[in-house]
């Protein structure tokens, strides 16, 4: 398949991604969205900054070819710095596939689903919908979860380096946004109490 039509199937597999939808890079796993996809560019925005990234078309194909000379599979280590968003984009696209347990990004004759992707499904009109929270504690918190259920935190010895010190910076965070959200909360009761006296 060549560069061209795989570019045009990705732009297509984007158009149909849910505007709600949070991506994770694969690495560090930082959540963002796509805010526009562009003839010869993708733009993204991180969730926790609100600058817009563009990601080029001429990048993506670099790392097709990347992707098309690594048998085997691309090792994600390999990655440029910035560049993991390339990487969870380009696995929208039904042929290519990150595997997260060997930190590769491969091409596959069959179709794939990405699994970078946490895109909330149609929900029943008589249900009432749930909102997420924009936090940054519970961003933060769901992607503690995947790294928990991705990592046997019982033996943090066989954890991998990097694993290790993703998750350190995640609970970093967590803990940091849960103290900025346990101090607001505190003030707001400690105004009612005040109030009520």
């Amino acid at each position: 398949m060549s560069f061209s039509s795989t570019w045009q199937n990705l732009l297509d597999n984007l158009d149909e991604l849910p505007s709600e939808a949070t991506l994770i890079t694969p690495l560090s796993r930082k959540a963002f969205g796509v805010t526009d996809i562009q003839e010869h560019r993708v733009l993204i925005q991180y969730r926790d900054d609100d600058d817009t990234i563009p990601l080029q078309k001429d990048q993506f194909e670099t790392l097709y070819r990347r992707i098309q000379d690594a048998h085997g599979g691309f090792d994600l280590d390999r990655l440029p710095p910035d560049a993991e968003p390339y990487a969870t984009v380009l696995s929208l696209h039904p042929r290519f596939e990150v595997d997260d347990r060997e930190g590769t990004l491969t091409e596959s004759e069959t179709l794939t689903g990405s699994p970078l992707v946490e895109a909330r499904g149609d929900v029943d009109d008589t249900s009432e919908e749930r909102q997420e929270p924009d936090l940054d504690l519970y961003a933060d918190t769901l992607l503690v979860i995947d790294a928990l259920e991705r990592h046997d935190v019982a033996t943090l010895e066989d954890v991998e380096t990097p694993g290790l010190v993703n998750l350190y910076t995640l609970l970093s965070d967590v803990q940091r946004n849960a103290n900025d959200l346990r101090q607001d909360v505190r003030s707001v009761l400690l105004d009612r109490l005040h109030h009520d006296q």
